[in-house]
């Protein structure tokens, strides 16, 4: 069996100062351990796949810009989050002057699946929360970060996180399609 770059034993400050030397196999590391959750994370700021790979592109060749002299002082995923997000956002930007706000109309008229109602239901629930509110449900359910790592992914107080958050949380619990998951 070949070697596969998601098997390597070393953490991720281990890959960085690897990456620092000047080793291109924990370069080629770091990329597989996060390459999905770069596009992920990228496909729900941008709402395109195609973007989403851009930004994923965009993201490490940003994080090879940096080295050497890289520091890792939290988890990559707290590192990478705002590098995600800025170029994300900024190809959202661009989407919209040059194609349009009008939405995909394929998109809108093809139905939702029936085991999926539910699912919709909670994806229109969180669709109603002011976007920091989203943001920060998202990075603590979806990408299972801390509270601390939120905080230090968009710069802002842990409270500030807490605060957001708690209101986030509410809100939903109010919401009739998002009430049963708390009933769980």
């Amino acid at each position: 069996m070949a070697w596969l770059p998601q098997s390597d034993p070393r953490d991720d400050e281990e890959l960085v100062r690897a990456i620092n030397q000047g080793d291109t196999d924990a370069f080629e590391v770091v990329y597989y351990r996060y390459r999905d959750w770069v596009v992920r994370l990228a496909t729900r700021f941008t709402g395109h796949s195609d973007d989403a790979l851009d930004v994923l592109q965009e993201t490490f060749a940003y994080l090879l810009r940096r080295t050497p002299g890289l520091r890792l002082s939290a988890r990559m995923t707290t590192f990478l989050y705002p590098v995600v997000r800025h170029i994300s956002l900024a190809a959202r930007r661009k989407r919209l002057r040059c194609v349009g706000p009008d939405p995909d109309p394929e998109i809108l008229s093809s139905p939702v699946p029936e085991g999926d109602s539910v699912r919709a239901g909670l994806a229109e629930a969180m669709a109603g929360l002011p976007e920091e509110q989203r943001e920060v449900v998202l990075m603590r359910f979806v990408d299972d970060m801390e509270l601390a790592e939120i905080a230090g992914a968009l710069g802002l107080p842990v409270g500030t996180v807490k605060s957001r958050l708690h209101r986030a949380l509410e809100r939903l619990q109010q919401d009739p399609h998002a009430r049963r998951y708390f009933e769980m």
